[in-house]
């Protein structure tokens, strides 16, 4: 694939992840007859968080599909999905503070440290951050192997964002226990991969050739 095709399907995806984001603000507003229903500031809540662990599962299967599939460009694709996914994160919480709390700090801090799924929803917010912030080149470049590490966090932090939708939906179970096994999935394919990795790291410190039955 060369630069112009993949310059093409980013501005393809860059418009696709804003398309909650512009539906939901055509509901807010009443256009063609939409609405956002009888509690819009829940509904406005709810649909911000699940596009923002929809957009985090989306990051975090782009490495397996990657390695799967030899499609290798989509990996320029996950930075962005990263950062939206980040975006509607911080909407979700702009809409609970702004919007639901009416920036009542006191009640937010008795939400964060008496309401369970609220305690691990902000844990998960707090932890994206840093993603966020060093999710350039020149920071990968700065941070070099801890880089790599600090976006490991990136597994805990899509349990958390499970945890916390299946805490707080009522009447979802199906789709909670659907983000519960892609999760799960990618999660295993990731320490069954670490798991290789030592593996094959041991047998090169004993001078054991590594073999394997599907070479690339």
């Amino acid at each position: 694939m060369n630069k112009r095709q993949l310059q093409g399907i980013k501005v393809i995806v860059f418009c696709a992840c804003l398309v909650p984001l512009a539906w939901a603000a055509i509901r807010a507003f009443g256009i063609g007859s939409t609405s956002l229903g009888p509690n819009p500031v829940q509904e406005l809540l709810h649909s911000m968080g699940k596009t923002g662990l929809n957009m985090l599962l989306i990051t975090l299967a782009v490495t397996p599909v990657r390695q799967l599939t030899g499609l290798n460009w989509l990996i320029r694709l996950r930075r962005m999905l990263g950062q939206f996914a980040f975006f509607y994160v911080a909407v979700h919480l702009l809409v609970y503070a702004l919007l639901d709390l009416r920036l009542a700090w006191d009640t937010l801090a008795v939400d964060i440290t008496q309401r369970p799924y609220i305690t691990v929803g902000m844990l998960a917010i707090v932890a994206l951050i840093p993603l966020s912030v060093t999710s350039t080149n020149a920071m990968q470049r700065r941070l070099g192997r801890k880089w790599k590490r600090l976006h490991q966090l990136i597994y805990p932090i899509a349990v958390l964002g499970v945890v916390h939708y299946y805490w707080q939906t009522r009447g979802e179970e199906s789709a909670a226990l659907t983000y519960t096994f892609a999760v799960a999935v990618m999660l295993g394919y990731r320490l069954v991969q670490a798991a290789e990795l030592r593996a094959k790291r041991k047998r090169a410190a004993q001078g054991v050739p590594h073999q394997t039955l599907n070479p690339p």
